[in-house]
């Protein structure tokens, strides 16, 4: 019962975490990170392909391993959270408070993925 639950978890996680690469509120990384947890403790087989997953697997197996994050993953990431949050904000001109509620999360989101750990640049990186 248990390792299903994990697995619908994962598989959840993982759904939240695509419709999050186009959808300003929802973060992609912190969902695939709990489903690559999830899968860790269910399902060898849905962990090892989240993990060689050609666009987030490497950011996953460095979070895996010494929980930290790149500095070119954080840029990537910064850009789309203020491409993402800036055409919400523009859409919503009528409802200033509600732009008002996503210029703070996208700050939030910010200061918070910007205070992770930061991997250090390997020699033959031009980071």
């Amino acid at each position: 019962m248990k390792k299903s639950l994990l697995i619908v978890t994962g598989w959840v996680a993982v759904g939240l975490g695509v419709m999050g690469i186009v959808l300003p509120i929802l973060p992609t990384t912190p969902f695939l990170i709990l489903a690559a947890a999830c899968f860790a403790k269910s399902s060898p087989r849905f962990h090892n392909m989240l993990l060689a997953n050609r666009w987030f697997g490497p950011t996953l197996v460095s979070w895996e391993e010494n929980k930290v994050v790149s500095r070119a993953t954080k840029y990537k990431a910064s850009a789309m959270i203020i491409l993402s949050f800036s055409i919400s904000i523009y859409m919503l001109h009528e409802t200033p408070h509600l732009q008002g509620v996503l210029a703070i999360i996208a700050i939030l989101g910010l200061v918070l993925m910007w205070r992770l750990n930061e991997s250090s640049p390997s020699p033959e990186s031009k980071e």
